[in-house]
């Protein structure tokens, strides 16, 4: 007898391949026609077979039936594999060995503790006692960086309050008082002085004086109208259309309002005075709200009762606006004669020709500011050489650097006429009386009559040279915008020696500026290590140079002040730092 064939696994019986359905010949399709339910009884019988067999518990996933070339990779290889292994399965099935053991998955879960757990932890003895070892600590930093900063207010110096600031205050004042000179010729008029406000702009001013404007014939009362442009120069139209243009640059207009500019007599015959600031009243109200931004009067000595007359226009001016400005101008340079015109108003800027001194040394300088700030109790000033004419009319050539550098940095506002920036002279033609000099614009813009001029004297050639006139007055014009010890900082006067005028200005915790002015015309040696400043302050042995009226100074490089030597009419700015 043959022995008995070995019988095959219960894994090898899984493995096998099912034979797919061929022809209706065979058994399996006859026991397809048989009926469905008959097909579905094997099915699950052959299937409960391979569950019953199988060592692992396997889940059946249905893939997408995709076509052949759409199918994964990793779907064509377990394929594959499964056919390896001698098992045929449905396109789109793979059997994946899932974990099923639900106690190890929570096991391997971490919980942590329970609320009771963490309770008995937290109640014992030695995390009671880092805790309150870490809450003692927290409030003796918080108590300690309380005290601190308690301590650091109580001994940081106090800063000083900022005084009030109005535009005027701010920079300089440029007049103009004829625009048809300024422009340079008979065809100026308010349309070409739109042009010029870049320039204007460029030298940092903070508002011109212009005019006067108004129709003014020649000592005639009747026809005077201080409410009607001069047709020469254009129409209330072309003045609105000029005033939004220099707002638009942040330039204020200040009208200057003398009513007979042209004649003889700024006001005219004594008679006509009362009758005349009437006039003046309506005309400040009438401007007042075209859009003006303040007014000048000159000549207001002639005024009977001048100051309570000045009084009363500046109530006019300051009820339409806190930052309307009203100047006074007179040609007296008597400081009593001055007192009394600002006796009544502390509000209006008075140009005068009190700085215009004989002797220009720099002891009389000095002297004569002291006596003013000490007179007028240090209210605000304006300060210039005349109340309408050029520098170049008062001073040498050689002292219009130092004097630029002096109006710039003392305390108040400097007020210049349009030239002074260059140093334009009055030119004066044989048998004709003095008229406004004709602006230097460039070599064209020069008449024929004044002859030949040096093209360093016009603004064009003055603009291309860094050492030129108009170059220092744009660097001054521009520091003292923008630095409080210079726009309003305390003035403290320092011993210089003969022919010396030297101060510096500070505000606060800001920093401070050293002045020093040789006034004579010879080498100065200065010398002022170790002069005491107020407050227990001291002047440092050695400053920084911002520039000078000269050139050869390397500016920003320190300087001993104990081994300075000044050139003749040189003017120095220095700076230093604030130190508590």
């Amino acid at each position: 007898m043959d022995p008995e064939p070995d019988q095959p696994s219960s894994t090898a019986a899984d493995a096998a391949p099912a034979q797919p359905p061929s022809s209706p010949s065979q058994p399996d399709a006859q026991a397809t026609s048989e009926g469905p339910d008959s097909g579905r009884a094997a099915v699950a019988a052959a299937a409960g077979s391979m569950s019953r067999d199988a060592d692992v518990d396997m889940k059946e996933v249905e893939l997408n039936e995709l076509e052949p070339e759409k199918q994964p990779m990793n779907a064509a290889a377990g394929a594959a594999g499964v056919a390896a292994a001698g098992g045929a399965e449905k396109n789109g099935l793979v059997k994946i060995k899932v974990a099923d053991d639900e106690a190890e998955a929570a096991a391997a879960k971490f919980t942590g503790l329970t609320k009771e757990e963490l309770l008995k932890v937290a109640s014992s003895p030695g995390w009671v006692r880092t805790r309150w070892a870490l809450l003692v600590l927290f409030w003796l930093g918080w108590f300690g960086m309380l005290a601190g900063a308690v301590v650091i207010i109580v001994q940081a110096p106090r800063c000083r309050e900022l005084p009030v600031q109005r535009w005027w205050h701010k920079g300089a004042l440029y007049r103009i008082g004829d625009v048809k000179a300024f422009l340079g010729g008979d065809a100026g008029n308010l349309e070409g002085l739109k042009g010029q406000l870049d320039y204007l702009n460029s030298l940092k001013v903070k508002g011109i004086v212009l005019g006067p404007l108004h129709k003014n014939p020649e000592d005639d009362f009747h026809q005077t109208n201080l409410n009607e442009v001069d047709p020469a120069l254009g129409s209330k139209e072309d003045f609105e259309a000029f005033l939004q243009s220099a707002k638009k640059k942040s330039i204020r207009v200040v009208l200057d309002l003398t009513p007979n500019y042209r004649g003889q007599n700024s006001w005219f015959q004594p008679m006509d005075s009362d009758v005349v600031a009437i006039k003046v009243k309506d005309a400040l109200n009438f401007w007042l709200n075209i859009g003006v931004d303040g007014f000048q009067v000159r000549d207001v000595e002639a005024l009977k009762n001048a100051p309570s007359v000045l009084a009363e226009w500046q109530n006019i001016t300051k009820s339409f606006s806190e930052d309307s400005l009203l100047i006074a101008g007179t040609n007296s340079s008597d400081l009593a004669q001055i007192l009394h015109l600002l006796s009544v108003s502390n509000d209006v800027l008075l140009t005068s020709s009190y700085l215009a001194h004989p002797s220009h040394s720099g002891e009389q300088v000095q002297l004569l500011i002291t006596q003013y700030l000490n007179a007028t109790d240090n209210r605000w000033c304006s300060w210039s050489l005349s109340q309408a004419g050029l520098m170049t009319s008062i001073l040498p050539a050689s002292l219009l650097r130092l004097y630029h550098m002096l109006l710039f940095t003392i305390p108040g506002t400097p007020v210049f006429s349009y030239g002074d920036e260059i140093g334009l002279e009055a030119a004066v033609l044989p048998g004709q009386p003095m008229k406004a000099p004709v602006m230097l614009w460039n070599e064209s813009s020069i008449p024929s009559a004044m002859g030949p001029v040096d093209p360093n004297k016009t603004v064009k050639g003055q603009s291309e040279a860094a050492g030129s006139l108009l170059s220092l007055f744009r660097r001054l014009s521009e520091q003292r915008t923008k630095e409080r010890s210079l726009l309003h900082g305390d003035l403290h006067l320092l011993p210089a020696g003969p022919g010396l005028f030297a101060y510096v200005r500070q505000w606060d915790q800001n920093k401070r500026f050293l002045v020093l002015l040789n006034f004579r015309d010879t080498n100065q040696a200065v010398r002022l290590g170790g002069t005491r400043l107020p407050m227990g302050a001291s002047l440092p042995t050695s400053v920084d140079l911002s520039f000078g009226t000269h050139e050869g100074r390397s500016e920003g490089s320190p300087l001993e002040l104990n081994k300075l030597d000044m050139k003749p009419h040189e003017g120095l700015l220095f700076h230093f730092p604030y130190v508590a």
